[in-house]
């Protein structure tokens, strides 16, 4: 039977419903704010007293960001990046998972062993960059996905969920002739999508912000990143050090952190319409993977 609720329960409630909403303003606010200021004219922003909706509504920042060739260049490399990057990440992350998850492979031990080592203990960013130097990586679009393909915290996670699998499947596609590779694609890959939509949740967005390999590891502009590009906007007075990109900023009456804000939302915009289609996997595929060790 429900319980009663008396006039002490009333009470905790509405002091947590009103603690609650207050924290989600103070989280939600800013980001609501950074997206009426892309709205709105930069010039009219930077008089202050913008609260609720854009004052002088205009398209004029988005017109600037995808008429610069610079901003538009870096957000589709950046698109490019997320894709290969994040599916090449989970197929061999996965591939190994699998292979590690099978008690009866050689040198378990060992490979674990490695694994753990390689997660501890990290020969820092110089040693990193002689390694791309000579493997050839360095300023091309491969350094962006080659060094990612194996991701070391979800290929532990993934060895415990796939050792949660029941074996019988496997072993029944193997009496009809199936190859690992057959039962791999078609039999274990379709039952792991909550793990699978994890992994494309994490890798993902870790590929869609990381700007460190783009400003170290990079040196030509056509493979700059979005999110070195908004770096590189906030640490500079000027959107570009192009005079004509100048003038046209003037024109629209646009402002460092208008175009800084059309960034902001342009960044944060692909994982937000991401993320609803992949919810319902998020939290399975995080608690399957934590069950064993």
């Amino acid at each position: 039977m429900r319980r009663r609720r008396t006039r002490e329960d009333r009470i905790v409630d509405g002091v947590n419903y009103t603690l609650l909403a207050i924290i989600s303003i103070v989280m939600l606010y800013p980001f609501y704010y950074v997206f009426i200021a892309s709205f709105n004219l930069g010039s009219d922003t930077a008089r202050g007293g913008l609260y609720l909706f854009p004052r002088a509504f205009t398209l004029n920042n988005y017109e600037f960001f995808f008429n610069d060739p610079n901003w538009t260049r870096a957000f589709l490399i950046t698109v490019l990046r997320t894709i290969i990057g994040t599916t090449l990440s989970i197929l061999f992350t996965c591939l190994v998972s699998y292979g590690l998850s099978k008690p009866y492979l050689l040198f378990k031990r060992v490979y674990f062993l490695i694994i753990v080592i390689a997660m501890n203990v990290s020969g820092g960013l110089i040693a990193y960059y002689v390694v791309l130097r000579s493997i050839g990586l360095l300023n091309s679009f491969a350094v962006y996905v080659i060094p990612t393909m194996l991701n070391l915290f979800f290929l532990l996670i993934a060895v415990s969920f796939f050792r949660e699998i029941p074996e019988e499947l496997a072993e029944s596609a193997r009496m009809d002739g199936a190859s690992e590779m057959t039962i791999f694609a078609r039999i274990i890959m379709p039952v792991s999508l909550p793990l699978v939509a994890t992994m494309c949740l994490f890798i993902g967005s870790g590929q869609w912000n990381s700007w460190l390999d783009s400003a170290y590891f990079v040196q030509g502009q056509s493979l700059r990143t979005l999110s070195y590009r908004m770096i590189e906007v906030m640490n500079q007075t000027l959107v570009s050090s192009d005079t004509a990109a100048a003038q046209f900023m003037t024109n629209l009456q646009l402002t460092q952190f208008s175009v800084q804000a059309t960034a902001m939302i342009i960044s944060v915009l692909p994982i937000m319409c991401v993320y609803p289609f992949i919810q319902k996997y998020f939290v399975q595929g995080m608690m399957l993977g934590s069950v064993k060790g």
